[in-house]
């Protein structure tokens, strides 16, 4: 490992972009990068740069954290980051509120909570650390185990909002794909900037050969080195030492280095390969119990080591080898049994010194040769305590206590519950092929009949992995062929566990009509076995089923009875119902019982992350965004849809991305101005992760992309998007929200010319929103018709459907499309003759109740509309404004007290042309006799 010891040259541009990093991390200069990128092959030189960068860092009085990720510890959750911890002043620590929950990472003990919430706290944690400048450096990432790039990404995507630089090395060939994938999606926000380090040139390599080596000889050393500082200072020792030089080759490299160990003594060669195998372990109160031998033993041949510059000392008393190459080497080149033996060893002096299993497990593993029931164990608990906050490495060690797990009849019972909470780990990472393909196995295996792990519950979970995968098809044929066992036949409560599941396809890529004599047995059932919980997710799936198809009558009535039984249990009774509260609380928002919608989102959110049903909570943080984009809460909305994606990338589900994307998508049309460019990139994002499918999800997907391609004046576009959703009867747009798509249509083609098209649309949403009779629904359909009326030159009938919008939209609380109702009827409201003063009263509270929410979209809208609404003329003039110039003047001489013949003879016209003018200008202004036209006219304003 390179450090200040080694000679920094050349790297003066990078240099450079460092010292303006860190001038604009102490100036918290607007648009700076969270993260700093510095990628190279290995020896390049970024540990040494990354050095430079932390002295000068605390030069400008920044506080520095330094971790790193190592090689042969991958499975171990969020290294780098509780490596980095360590160095953090307590203090911190003691003034941060939530340091007990930000223990996993602290201490890198997994603990049974929340991952996602973990990676929030943590960036708290390092805001609440930030109050001077804070860098914190993470070497070698591309050794970091996945719970670090999880928490990696959350860091990139969501900057800590304060004076906090992340500074990320790695070898760039090695990259992962996942860590990869984080630091270019950085760069294309802005959040990460790169540094790559290339090999250096044969000025800079010369210097590096220090000035007393002759220069025809620097100049050989430097090519056989091909400008990487490792391999030069390399060349550099084996030349002293009298070896030959030749151009080096990966080989070559590994000959050289390994040459070094030549001169040690058997002891130190041991010492070097103990080293090598502890890993983070390796401190000197560890080496004698693993070596055998006294500190006084040891001291005389780490000082040598030492000396040789073999081994270092790293923070807080660790050793290290020189470079992660040099271990490298030594650890492969080490004897596999004195591999084995050494982790046997440290395993047994970490249990004696009570270390948690997580720290044991590596131990644990690597001393692994056969069947060891004390260290499966060890990682077994260590994995359960992981399947939280660290599911990848949970399975991994899952996955290594199975293989070497007998295949004999005692341990079946042991291998399928293994099996199962491995599959459940996969699942929660991602991988959710893997996990469905391990749930076949388990499948297959004999049923104990134990009911706990019986062969359903394996079930169940597989189509739900199935469903995730968006292979609806599948899960429904696995769930079906499973309730129509008879050898033997699923028990009742397997019976309500396989049907609930059945239920849950629909209405993602199952329509509810296929589903519901399924659903009306599983009610049965679960209410011959007396079981209310059961009975409560069979209702709610019901609910959410007749809610989606329209069917509003039974999906009240449905979501009345579910939720009564629901509020009657106590939370224990309802951890096996999350899913089926995020279902209840989407029936309710679909049935605009938004209050009611919101309480049972609120209770399974708080179940899900007690019991640690993490691959639920996108679904239920969804229901209440969707609630609160429809009562304008829209800063809270995107923090929900935020949270949801975060959960979602982690599950690693195509299709429930592509709704989380919609949702956030929907959620920033709202709240940004006309002309961000955000809502519409994300609704394409959606869109791009829902890919050829033409489920529920997709279809809202699409009809999201429609919504911001309008509001960012493409109506061709939107129009394309909906019906692309709908298809070409538009059936696949979803019956219960179908008027307010529809209204998405009638605008675009108004926008363009297209009344015919309009209209047809307009009537059907309008036939569609009676059918409904949902106040959200009826007032989209009353907007569709509006638009026409203005399409068509109707203002006045407009304005009417506008205000009548508005006041079905209060109805329900739903405060976003009662103000953009308001605003959209106000200018017509002032325009009207009765005067503007209901239309500046709608212009205000339209304008209240979008600034109230956040809604930047109808806030510039009112801003818009504003001058049509407040400069509107009042009383006489402004209904007088509407006259032509004709009936202008023959409204002075009625006001003068002629009478139709005296202005027919003034004006040389026909008594029948000036009696029909007067009728005429009493429908404009709304008077009905010559006394009020002429109070009318002498009210009006003076003329300039």
């Amino acid at each position: 490992m390179e450090t200040e010891r080694t000679p920094l040259v050349g790297r003066a541009a990078q240099l450079g972009r460092i010292d303006r990093l860190l001038a604009e991390l102490v100036g918290d200069a607007d648009g700076r990068p969270a993260v700093l990128d510095v990628c190279g092959e290995a020896g390049i030189g970024k540990s040494r740069l990354v050095q430079e960068l932390c002295l000068r860092a605390r030069r400008r009085g920044a506080s520095v954290l330094r971790g790193r990720a190592t090689e042969y510890e991958r499975h171990i959750p969020f290294q780098p980051f509780t490596d980095a911890f360590t160095d953090l002043d307590p203090e911190v620590l003691k003034s941060f509120p939530a340091a007990a929950e930000a223990d996993p990472v602290l201490s890198g003990t997994p603990h049974r909570t929340d991952r996602f919430a973990l990676h929030r706290v943590t960036a708290a944690l390092l805001a609440h650390a930030a109050a001077s400048p804070l860098v914190v450096v993470l070497d070698d990432m591309h050794w970091a185990d996945a719970a670090s790039l999880e928490l990696l990404d959350h860091l990139v995507r969501h900057p800590v909002r304060a004076r906090v630089l992340l500074v990320v090395a790695r070898r760039d060939r090695q990259s992962p794909a996942p860590l990869a994938a984080i630091l270019t999606r950085g760069l294309d926000t802005g959040a990460v900037r790169r540094t790559v380090l290339g090999p250096l040139g044969e000025r800079e390599c010369v210097e590096l050969l220090t000035p007393d080596l002759a220069r025809d000889e620097a100049v050989r050393l430097s090519a056989a080195g091909e400008g990487n500082p490792l391999y030069l200072l390399t060349l550099l020792q084996a030349r002293r030492e009298g070896a030959p030089v030749t151009r080096l080759s990966a080989t070559g490299l590994g000959a050289l280095l390994l040459g070094e160990l030549t001169p040690l003594t058997p002891a130190q060669r041991r010492l070097v390969e103990v080293v090598a195998a502890l890993g983070d372990h390796a401190t000197p109160a560890l080496l004698g119990p693993v070596t055998g031998r006294e500190p006084a033993q040891l001291a005389g041949d780490l000082a040598e080591l030492t000396r040789r510059d073999l081994l270092r000392t790293a923070p807080h008393g660790r050793l290290v080898l020189r470079h992660p190459v040099l271990r490298s080497l030594v650890h492969d080149g080490t004897d596999p049994w004195l591999r084995t033996e050494i982790h046997r060893l440290a395993a047994a002096e970490l249990a004696r010194a009570g270390a948690p299993p997580a720290e044991r497990a590596h131990h644990a593993e690597r001393s692994l040769s056969g069947w060891d029931p004390e260290a499966a164990a060890v990682l077994t608990e260590a994995a359960e305590q992981a399947v939280h906050t660290a599911p990848a490495s949970c399975a991994h060690w899952l996955d290594v206590v199975l293989r070497h797990l007998p295949h004999t009849p005692e341990h079946s019972v042991v291998r399928r519950e293994l099996m199962l909470l491995r599959a459940r780990a996969l699942g929660a990472c991602g991988q959710l092929r893997e996990s469905r393909d391990l749930l076949h196995q388990v499948i297959a295996l004999p049923d104990p009949g134990d009911g706990k792990g019986s062969r359903a519950s394996a079930v169940v979970l597989c189509a739900v992995m199935e469903r995730h995968l968006g292979r609806y098809t599948e899960a429904v044929a696995l769930l079906r062929r499973e309730l129509h066992r008879t050898d033997p036949a699923p028990s009742p409560a397997d019976q309500v566990a396989l049907g609930l599941e059945l239920g849950f396809s629909a209405p993602h890529d199952t329509s509810y009509p296929a589903v519901r004599s399924d659903m009306a047995r599983t009610l049965e059932v679960a209410r011959s076995l007396g079981d209310e919980a059961a009975v409560a997710g069979a209702l709610t799936v019901a609910a959410l089923g007749e809610a989606y198809e329209g069917q509003t009558a039974e999906a009240d009535d449905l979501a009345r009875r579910a939720a009564a039984l629901v509020d009657s249990l106590p939370d224990d009774d309802l951890t096996g119902l999350c899913e089926p509260l995020a279902r209840l609380g989407w029936a309710e928002a679909f049935l605009d019982r938004y209050a009611d919608a919101e309480r049972h989102a609120d209770r399974g959110l708080a179940i899900a992350r007690r019991t640690g049903q993490l691959y639920l909570l996108p679904h239920l943080l969804l229901s209440k965004a969707h609630v609160r984009i429809q009562t304008c809460r829209l800063a809270s909305a995107v923090e929900l849809a935020d949270e949801a994606e975060d959960i979602a990338r982690g599950i690693g589900s195509d299709e429930l991305l592509a709704f989380v994307l919609a949702t956030k998508a929907h959620a920033l049309v709202d709240a940004c101005p006309p002309g961000d460019p955000r809502p519409l990139a994300l609704a394409e994002q959606a869109v791009a992760a829902a890919g050829v499918g033409v489920n529920w999800w997709a279809s809202i997907a699409w009809c999201t992309l429609g919504y911001a391609a309008l509001t960012a004046g493409d109506p061709a576009r939107a129009r394309e998007a909906v019906l692309h959703a709908g298809g070409p009867d538009l059936r696949g747009l979803q019956p219960s929200m179908r008027p307010l798509f529809l209204e998405i249509l009638v605008t675009a083609a108004i926008t363009t010319g297209d009344l015919d098209a309009a209209r047809e649309w307009a009537d059907r949403a309008r036939t569609e929103a009676e059918s409904l009779d949902l106040p959200v629904q009826r007032a989209s359909a009353m907007r569709s018709m509006a638009h026409l009326h203005l399409g068509q030159g109707d203002g006045r009938a407009a304005a009417d459907l506008f205000v009548a919008a508005a006041e079905e939209s209060a109805l329900p609380g739903a405060a976003f499309w009662e103000a953009y109702s308001l605003l959209l009827g106000a200018p017509l409201l002032a325009a009207d003759p009765d005067g503007p003063r209901r239309g500046q009263a709608a212009w205000h509270r339209g304008q209240r109740l979008a600034a109230a929410g956040g809604c930047r979209m109808l806030t510039e809208l009112a801003e818009l509309v504003r001058p049509a609404v407040t400069e509107a003329p009042d009383g006489p003039e402004r209904r007088l404004a509407e006259l032509t110039a004709r009936e202008r003047e023959i409204a002075d001489l009625v006001a003068e007290g002629l009478t139709s013949p005296a202005i027919a003879d003034r004006l040389c016209l026909s008594r029948r042309t000036v009696e029909t003018h007067v009728s005429r200008i009493y429908r404009k202004t709304g008077v009905s006799s010559r006394a009020a036209l002429a109070a009318l006219m002498a009210g009006r304003a003076p003329r300039l």
